[in-house]
């Protein structure tokens, strides 16, 4: 079909949306978990398709790869995202005016929401499931790396739609070539907003070609702080887990940072490291602290380019600081406003840190591996904002929608 005519067809499927009840919403994402489940087989055997395409050392590969595992972690989130109260419909404001004019501002779908995303298949599931929660039609735009897999799951979502009378359009999946994300970015009056999810020169070529509204989510440079209060048994797991739990997405630590007052600790912070085989780029003090007393194949020399990356695999650099201040600088300088975090016992260091690092999440003394829709309590996410207009952090429900003013009254007009 002509990608026009997909975009018209998404557009008109959207105002048809808002006639279908919440009641019916729930039913269909229900039916799509239990589908999604029933249909294991058949998403994995097209997943390992994809898998085959790919090089098994790409920091991608572990994004790509589904297992029955994941696939049953996917239906527990739609299940989540059903069980949560509609965002739509909401009074925020209402106020009577003094002519007895009633006006209220409520919560809207945005319509139609275009998300272009790379090697992650699970973002075809976790789309679908919000912005049908939320009243808003999608189009996709996956990468090549997932076509078989994104083609399968869109086929489960389509034939659930089908058993309850929803049109398919709301829900669509273009080509994954060049030609259809321009015409994407450019689909004024078809697409309402455009969310890129993947690597940041994914985001920045959005950012910088689109002309239709874009929030920039995704990339994730992550630092965890350890002060010179720091528990360094506190520390220890929590820095392992950050960077080792899932490596390849974007809450993954990247950037230990460590106050020159714990330096003598370092060889125990990172001691788990050595299980996971994680490969760390150390300045000279750190370097200087770990040679011997960490693996000489895994430990490098940090250089300029070690800092403010995202590795997306088993790499960290370790940074580190004469004191508070100069670990704020450090983080400012090569935060992505994703995710950061301290590890203290000062009170008021801690404070100062919240108040002062600028990210969409802040933590203390826990992982940043818990910036996710679902570990916060929102059912499941469409991306990580790192932007401060609309939307911060993660993105689910609410987040997906906007507001509009309904002004009710009995024959006022307004005076000359």
């Amino acid at each position: 079909m002509d990608i026009t005519q997909q975009l018209k067809l998404a557009n008109k499927a959207s105002r048809q949306l808002n006639l279908v009840s919440n009641e019916k919403i729930k039913e269909v994402l229900v039916t799509l978990a239990d589908e999604a489940v029933e249909q294991t087989n058949f998403i994995l055997a097209e997943n390992q398709k994809d898998l085959a395409r790919m090089d098994q050392s790409d920091p991608k590969y572990d994004r790509l790869m589904l297992t029955e595992n994941r696939i049953a972690g996917i239906a527990a989130d739609i299940r989540n995202v059903a069980g949560l109260d509609s965002p739509v419909g909401k009074v925020i404001k209402e106020d009577i005016r003094p002519n007895r004019m009633k006006i209220s501002k409520i919560t809207v779908p945005f319509g139609v929401i275009g998300i272009i995303y790379e090697a992650r298949p699970n973002v075809t599931f976790d789309v679908f499931s919000l912005c049908l929660k939320s009243g808003n039609a999608c189009v996709l735009k996956g990468g090549s790396d997932a076509e078989f897999s994104n083609k399968a799951i869109l086929s489960v979502i389509h034939k659930v739609l089908e058993k309850y009378g929803v049109s398919n359009h709301i829900a669509s999946l273009l080509p994954p070539g060049r030609e259809e994300t321009n015409q994407m970015l450019h689909a004024h009056g078809y697409i309402d907003l455009i969310i890129p999810r993947g690597s940041q020169g994914l985001i920045n070529f959005v950012r910088e070609n689109a002309t239709i509204p874009v929030i920039e989510t995704g990339a994730g440079i992550c630092h965890t702080y350890f002060d010179k209060s720091g528990d360094k048994e506190k520390g220890r797991e929590i820095v392992f887990n950050a960077k080792t739990r899932r490596p390849s997405v974007c809450n993954a630590l990247d950037c230990l940072v460590v106050h020159t007052g714990r330096l003598a600790d370092l060889p125990f912070l990172v001691e788990k490291m050595k299980e996971e085989n994680v490969e760390i780029f150390a300045d000279k003090k750190a370097y200087a602290i770990l040679n011997g007393n960490y693996p000489e194949e895994l430990l490098k020399t940090a250089d300029e380019t070690s800092f403010g990356t995202e590795f997306l695999s088993l790499k960290m650099a370790v940074k580190t600081v004469g004191g508070f201040n100069e670990a704020l600088e450090h983080i400012n300088r090569y935060s992505s406003k994703h995710s950061e975090a301290i590890i203290a016992e000062d009170e008021k260091q801690i404070g100062l840190f919240k108040k002062m690092v600028d990210a969409s999440s802040v933590y203390a003394n826990v992982s940043t591996a818990f910036t996710d829709g679902a570990q916060f309590g929102l059912g499941a996410e469409i991306g990580i904002s790192t932007q401060k207009l609309h939307a911060r952090g993660p993105m689910a429900l609410e987040e997906l929608t906007s507001y509009k003013w309904i002004i009710e009254g009995s024959g006022q007009i307004r005076p000359k």
